[in-house]
């Protein structure tokens, strides 16, 4: 037994790449042994690895520009401090990922799984994210900025240091939601629920007067409510 449990830890620990530029069938190869790698320093700038499988595996350091995951196998991935500017991972696996410090402007992530993943300092601006699958998503400390996630839900959420500014966030659910260090400003609120959020950590600027209506049944401060006001032309003092 002992025997055994030794060599299934062997099995599980992760393969390391470190600091090397990986071609295409270099990346096949490795996601046919079914057994997890840590991708350190590499770089795969551009490379097609769609429906591959990397379930379990790490990318930490390296540079996945405009690298193609599409329809990839991610579940338990890990990103860790990479470079992943219009990165495509469209209707990628990514749940219970985890996402942090990682640079993904501009990626693709439409129709993907994100359930129960966990998304903290990362930068997603100009992403498109629509129609992504987010379950119990867990995000902290990113922007979102002119990104695109229509009818995403965060109900009942606690949302820190999320800048939403010139997002798509039509037909999102925010009810019952606490917003702490967030931005709205500018955003794109049509159909979007806010009932019962409280919005007082949040910066509510620029939203239009058609807009203002989406805040019924929110809590603001004093001070957020005289700057939906201000839309009006009514001057709070």
């Amino acid at each position: 037994m002992g025997r055994h449990c030794g060599l299934e830890a062997i099995m599980s620990k992760p393969i390391e790449i470190v600091e090397r530029s990986l071609d295409e069938e270099d990346i096949r190869s490795m996601s046919e042994t079914m057994l997890p790698h840590h991708i350190k320093s590499c770089q795969l700038e551009g490379k097609d690895l769609s429906r591959l499988n990397f379930s379990g595996w790490t990318f930490e350091a390296s540079s996945l520009v405009r690298t193609k995951f599409d329809s990839a196998q991610l579940e338990g991935s890990r990103f860790i401090r990479c470079r992943a500017g219009h990165a495509s991972l469209e209707a990628a696996n990514l749940s219970e990922a985890v996402l942090s410090n990682s640079d993904f402007n501009n990626a693709n992530l439409r129709r993907a799984k994100l359930n129960q993943a966990e998304i903290a300092d990362c930068k997603f601006t100009g992403a498109d994210m629509s129609s992504i699958a987010a379950l119990a998503i867990k995000l902290s400390g990113s922007i979102f900025s002119a990104a695109a996630l229509p009818a995403m839900s965060f109900r009942k959420q606690v949302l820190e240091r999320l800048d939403f500014s010139m997002a798509d966030l039509s037909r999102c659910d925010f009810r019952d939601a606490i917003l702490r260090e967030c931005s709205l400003r500018e955003a794109n609120l049509v159909d979007t629920r806010f009932e019962g959020a409280d919005l007082r950590g949040a910066d509510v600027g620029g939203i239009k007067l058609v807009d203002a209506r989406k805040f019924k049944g929110a809590i603001i401060s004093r001070q957020q409510a005289g700057q939906l006001l201000s839309e009006l032309g009514i001057l709070v003092r």
